[in-house]
């Protein structure tokens, strides 16, 4: 459990970054689908990231890794997110 706990929480809040990025980029008029995908997989991007930034979870204890977890999360889905939401957008107008 120790393992997946991390893992879970990076998808989980890569998916609320990116549905967040979503809400806010009106114009990429990106569907609930790809959204939750760029989400989740670059928040699992984003959590490893910053994790191993971070160092050994270890040493940063609990809180600082699940922290690590959250924040890499939000970042990685909300950058995916918005990538994909651009390059979307710009085969539309193509």
């Amino acid at each position: 459990m120790e393992t997946l706990l991390p893992i879970i929480v990076q998808v989980i809040t890569g998916v609320i970054g990116g549905q967040a990025v979503g809400a806010a980029l009106k114009n990429a008029a990106m569907g609930q689908l790809p959204k939750i995908l760029s989400g989740a997989v670059g928040g699992l991007a984003g959590g490893q990231i910053l994790g191993s930034l971070m160092g050994d979870p270890a040493t940063a204890g609990a809180l600082g890794g699940m922290l690590g977890d959250a924040v890499g999360g939000v970042g990685g889905g909300a950058i995916l997110t918005a990538i994909v939401g651009a390059v979307m957008g710009a085969m539309k107008k193509a």
